[in-house]
Parts: structure tokens; sequence; C-alpha cells
């Protein structure tokens, strides 16, 4: 795979830079912080950079090597572009609340996928065509909640063997079942969140649109390029 190029300028242009205010900090956080503005913490981007290109790195060789990487993001400003983007290289996601157990207890969760999935051609091949019209209805708002929470993992036959995390401390359940389970995580860390335990860390706002979708776009990038 060509390296692909990070452009502090488009990162700064997207607003990776800017943190979170500077009561609101956690000081594992201090090596990646430039200083503050405003009351709140400035990035050094030219520390965040390399760290980019190490993680996505990491990650094009992980798909490479036939691993299954799981990408979860559910910040509202985000989670759209990660079925987007995810659905359209066939790359697993979660974007909407994170499960407990969705790690840990995996087996749970492949039943939950193939009641969906039964549930849904049940629903083709008219096998509930004889139930009434209230019946149905509940059968169709029963899909719809699986498919919410574990469409996007249709493809997982096995806990995922990397995860890619944006905003970790939002996710920090996912990260601890991920851990727990020696899974190496990849996550975006904003300066009032804890890096320890986060095997490729990405120090940057994780709140900011622009930034989000940047960073979302390379990492599927890196995933699809075999």
């Amino acid at each position: 795979m060509a390296k692909i190029n990070i452009s502090l300028e488009e990162l700064v242009d997207a607003g990776a830079h800017f943190g979170h205010q500077t009561k609101r900090w956690n000081p594992k956080m201090e090596e990646y912080i430039y200083g503050s503005e405003g009351g709140v913490h400035i990035f050094d981007l030219t520390k965040t950079k390399p760290m980019i290109e190490e993680a996505l790195e990491f990650l094009s060789k992980s798909a490479k090597e036939g691993k299954k990487i799981l990408v979860l993001g559910t910040k509202k400003q985000i989670k759209d572009k990660v079925a987007e983007y995810c659905e359209e290289k066939g790359i697993a996601y979660v974007n909407e609340r994170w499960l407990g157990g969705t790690i840990s207890n995996f087996e749970q969760m492949k039943r939950s996928i193939k009641k969906m999935e039964e549930m849904k051609e049940g629903m083709v091949s008219g096998a509930y065509a004889k139930h009434t019209k209230k019946e149905r209805l509940l059968i169709d708002r029963e899909i719809d909640r699986l498919e919410k929470f574990f469409g996007g993992m249709k493809s997982l036959n096995s806990t995922p063997d990397v995860l890619f995390v944006i905003d970790t401390k939002r996710e920090n359940s996912a990260v601890r079942e991920a851990k727990a389970k020696k899974i190496p995580v990849v996550g975006i860390v904003d300066t009032n969140a804890d890096p320890d335990g986060i095997d490729y860390p990405i120090p940057m706002n994780d709140d900011a649109l622009r930034a989000l979708d940047y960073i979302l776009k390379l990492v599927v990038e890196s995933i699809s390029q075999k």
C-alpha cells in the first residue's frame, strides 16, 4: 500500500488541534498538548501527525493479514458517516450505542444477528403472512431494532481482531472489553481522555465533524486498501 499522506494544514483547517477546556483535562495527555488559548487546550499536531500515520499503517497491515477490524463511532455528528463509509467498503461497524457484551459475550451477539436475518427472511418469504397486521408491525419494529444495533456487524463471525474507536472516553466500556480480550485498540484521544491502554492513540479533537470525517476517511481507506 502506498503511504497515506497526512496534511498538517488539513488537520488545522478541520480544527483537529482544539482540545477541551483546560479545566477538563487528563494530565496524562500533557505530552501531546502544545499550550492553551482562551481556556482551551491546543494539541501539538506535529506529534499527532506521525501517530496518525503509525495507526493507519497498523490498520492497513492488519487488514492485509486478513484480520477483522471493527469501527466504533456513535457520536451524533459522525455516526451517519461511519455507516456510509463502512458499508461502502464492507467494513464492520457500530454507530449506535455500544451494547455491553458485544465483545465479551460475542456468542449472544451472533444469536441476535441470526435472529434478525431469520426474521428478515421470514418477511420476504411470506412466513408471517398469517399473522395479524399488528403482529407483523411488531415484527417489523423488532427487525428495525436489531438492524439498528447489530446490522453493521453482520460480516463478523468471530470477535474482531482490532477495534478502531472515535472518542475513547465516551466508549470506555468498549475499550475495556477489547483490552480484556487482548484486542488492540486504535483510538482518537482528546485532552480529557486517558491514553493508557490505547495501543495506537491519535491525540486530537474528538468533537469537530470535519476533523473526525478527515480521520474516518483515512481509516476506511487504510483498511480497504489491500
